[in-house]
């Protein structure tokens, strides 16, 4: 009988778990003191230049450079 309570109750012990460390992290581990953070006046421009895909080698030019065999 006891081989079936613990894989049944295995999900409910790990969310069990879970939900106390996060309860112990928001109550019991101290907030780190941040500063705002200072916005700058101006966000720096960038110009966005359209990618240029190169063309693919053709394959019959490729295969009349060379010739297999003597």
């Amino acid at each position: 009988m006891y081989a079936l309570i613990v894989p049944a109750s295995t999900p409910f012990i790990l969310l069990a778990a879970v939900m106390a460390l996060s309860w112990w992290e928001d109550r019991i581990l101290p907030s780190p003191q941040t500063e705002p953070a200072a916005s700058p006046a101006e966000a720096p421009l960038t110009s966005v230049v359209p990618v240029q895909i190169p063309e693919p080698a053709r394959v019959d030019a490729a295969l009349t450079g060379e010739v297999a065999g003597p």
